[in-house]
Order: structure tokens, then sequence, then C-alpha cells
């Protein structure tokens, strides 16, 4: 069958929910394309296996004594960076009281909003990525031996052999922040490209850190093409792509086994009478791609993956929705691509992620701005938990889960049963927001 062939169908078979998006209104969306895990195990294998995640994993843990040494708040965690797992039933009584709905099963937040490091959950693919750079140039320059400790990235003579190589990004925020904080302590000359979207607060600090910082007056996709351009360019220049980097997949990957073993001690089920349904709010598709793929080959058609974008720039779900993967551009649909949810602005997606989620996620939401700050205020009085707006967009889901026709669809074509749902765990993903200064939380509560 024919791309364009292809295109015709799946955007007639998404017809309604395409239609909403195009009008700005919240939609929900059940995937057509979504297939019973067995049937697409094998293709997911052979583009990223679960030996590729566990070497990621490795890879982290040989870091981790550099990571303690050279940002002391991870000592409690033996330089592991990973987030608390909370359980926010103030928060569901909340949100079931304002908007009158019911939230089956138990809800949780995961806390990536307050990662060490880069405060969000950047702080895993973002700094992956530059810690395989920064062990891929000392391997080839015979700065790293197999018996070293890694607590030599913490030394003058690593940190000086790295000064020589540039590091660059296109960012809307938060793979800035974990981009630049990162390749900055390891002495890598560092450039941040970014976008309007960008808040001012994210480029101060970053430019507190000694990194480079350019601005752009055009969206997140002018910062990502400039910033390829500049470090094409450039022979000692290493170019982070989040439109299509693996190993920023496999960062993000690697957090569905820590989230397994930490639901285990809070003695959570996961089978096909307990299901996990996740949210994860999604800008070019990455960081949700990467954690809702390692928790897939875990639980297989057991975890049900849902993103969450605004109304004016739900890209990835128009790029899978549609099958024109990153071709897809909310312009094209008469929206703004502007968002108060400033990490979720990005026009077109990852063609990588859209292509390897086409067939796993099970479908998603949008999202109105004002709800953003809505949910941030509930959650701050209910449970004092503070989160960016971009993560906020998350609890829509379980706010619109029984009042969107297209996921009752959903539910009963997979067996999720008013009993099955109960038993449910719901996990809104938290992606941004230790970072934040207190005089722009102030801002955020007012708005």
């Amino acid at each position: 069958m024919g791309n364009e062939m292809c295109e015709k169908i799946f955007t007639e078979r998404n017809a309604h929910a395409i239609k909403r998006m195009r009008n700005k209104e919240e939609a929900g969306w059940r995937n057509t394309a979504y297939l019973p895990y067995y049937l697409v195990n094998a293709l997911c294998e052979l583009i990223v296996s679960d030996e590729d995640i566990e070497d990621a994993k490795n890879r982290l843990d040989r870091f981790a004594p550099f990571i303690m040494k050279e940002f002391p708040e991870t000592r409690e965690t033996l330089g592991l960076i990973e987030s608390e797992l909370k359980e926010i039933p103030k928060m569901k009584a909340g949100l079931e009281e304002a908007y009158d709905v019911t939230i089956p099963g138990r809800l949780f937040l995961k806390k990536d909003s307050h990662l060490a490091i880069a405060g969000s959950v950047k702080a895993r693919g973002g700094i992956y990525e530059v810690l395989k750079h920064a062990e891929d140039l000392a391997i080839e320059h015979g700065m790293l031996k197999s018996t070293d400790s890694y607590e030599v990235f913490a030394g003058e003579e690593m940190k000086k052999f790295l000064s020589g190589f540039k590091v660059q990004v296109g960012s809307t925020g938060n793979l800035g922040m974990s981009i630049g904080i990162m390749s900055a302590a390891l002495g890598f000359h560092v450039i941040v490209h970014m976008s309007a979207d960008a808040r001012a607060w994210k480029k101060d600090l970053l430019r507190s850190k000694g990194v480079e910082v350019i601005e752009y007056e055009q969206d997140y996709s002018k910062a990502v093409q400039e910033g390829r351009k500049n470090s094409d360019a450039d022979p000692k220049s290493y170019f982070v792509d989040d439109e299509k980097s693996v190993n920023l997949f496999l960062g993000y990957a690697v957090a569905a086994k820590r989230l397994k073993k930490q639901m285990e001690e809070q003695g959570i089920i996961i089978d096909e009478k307990h299901p996990l349904i996740l949210y994860v709010p999604s800008g070019v598709g990455g960081a949700p791609g990467g954690v809702s793929y390692g928790l897939k080959r875990l639980y297989g058609d057991n975890v049900h993956c849902f993103f969450v974008e605004p109304v004016e720039c739900p890209s990835v779900l128009l790029g899978i929705a549609t099958q024109r993967y990153e071709k897809a551009n909310v312009h094209e649909y008469g929206l703004s691509g502007k968002t108060e949810a400033d990490g979720l602005a990005c026009a077109s997606p990852s063609s990588f992620v859209t292509r390897i989620m086409t067939n796993l996620l099970s479908g998603g939401f949008t999202v109105n701005d004002s709800r953003l700050y809505d949910f941030l205020r509930l959650l701050d009085k209910t449970e004092g938990e503070r989160i960016e707006p971009s993560s906020c967009a998350s609890f829509i889901g379980p706010v619109n889960w029984n009042e969107k026709i297209e996921i009752q669809e959903y539910c009963k074509m997979h067996g999720l049963t008013a009993d099955v749902l109960a038993n449910a765990t719901q996990i809104v993903w938290a992606t941004g927001g230790k970072l934040v200064p207190e005089e722009v939380w102030e801002e955020y509560l007012k708005k």
C-alpha cells in the first residue's frame, strides 16, 4: 500500500478525533493502528531490544560514581537519578469533586518533576545521551580504560580533554536544561538553541552554568534546524537530535524497570485484571515514547499508554492518527502551536517515535491551556506538590476517561470493564518542576 493511500485510510478512520483537534476542542483519541503486543514484539526487538535497554541501564550505573561526586544531591541514591512514585488520593478526590467524574482505581504521580540535576523527565534521556557521548570520546582517544572508575570524569584532565569538543541541542526548555547542565559539568563547550516558547528563567539558569544559549523568535523546529546546521559544520561538535535520537529514547526506556521495582515495593500488581494506565505529556515524543516503550516490553497488553498534548499543538497524535509521522505539522491543521505548556510546543513530531509507537500507543488526549493552571493549583492545594504547567496536562486523562466516546470504545475493545478498571493503577507522569524559581511559582498559582 502506498504512503498516500495509507495516510488517506487512517485520516478517514480517525476523522472524528482529527476534526475535534482542528476545532481546538479537547479530544479523546483511540489509536486505530494499535495492535496486540504479540504481533509487534518481534519487530520492536529488532529496532530497540531488551539488551539495548539493559546496556543503557548498565552505562548509567557505571557513571554513578561521577554523578555522585559532581552532584552531591545524588549521594543518598548513590548516583542514581530516580524519582518517587507517590499515590495522590486527595488529588483524585479533588478532581472527582471539581469535574463531577469518577476516577476508577488508584491514582499516582510519578515525580520526574523532581529528578536530581535537571528537575525534569529530560534528566533521563538527555543526561544519558551526553554521558554516552563522553564515554565514546574517552574510549576512542585512550582517556578511559576498562578498569577505571568513572569518577575519572570528575577530574581536571578529563574535563580539559572534553572541553575541546562541543555538544549542541535545540530545545523548548527542559531538554536544553538537562543537556546543558550535564555537558557543562563534564567540561564540554555546550550550546543550547532555544525557541521563542522557552521560559526566560530556564535560559538564565543555563547561562549561570556557563552554557551558551542562542535564542530564536521562531518555534522549536527552527531551533532544532539551526542547531543541527551549526553542529554539522563543526567536526568536533555533537548534536543531540530530539527528533531522531535512539540514545535519548534508551535513556527514557530505562525508567520502566525502575518503575516496576517501585510498584512491587508498594504491593501493586499489574496483570490482565489489574491494568496499568499511563498518561504522559508529549512534545516531540521522545520522553513519553521511551517510557511507554519500556513499559510495553515489560507488561505487554496489560499497560495502556496515552499521550497528552495541548489543543493548539497535538503533533504526535496527528502524526500517528494520519500516518504522516514527522510530515504532520499542526500549522497545516489551522493550529497555532502556541501553548502555555512550553515543553510541549513542538509543531511536528519525532519521525522515530511516531513510527515505533504506531502500533503500541493506546491513544491520547488534548487539553486546553486554561486547565493546566487549574490542575496545578488543585495539586498544590490537595497534595502540596508543585509541578510545571506542562506536567499538569496529564490530569486530563483521568478527568476525561469516561467522557470521551473514543476512549469508551477502547475500553470495550480491550476488556476494560468497570470491575477491571476498579483495580487499575493510573499513573500521571510529571515531567518538570523542581527548578522553577519561587517567584515563577507565585505567577503560576495566580494565573
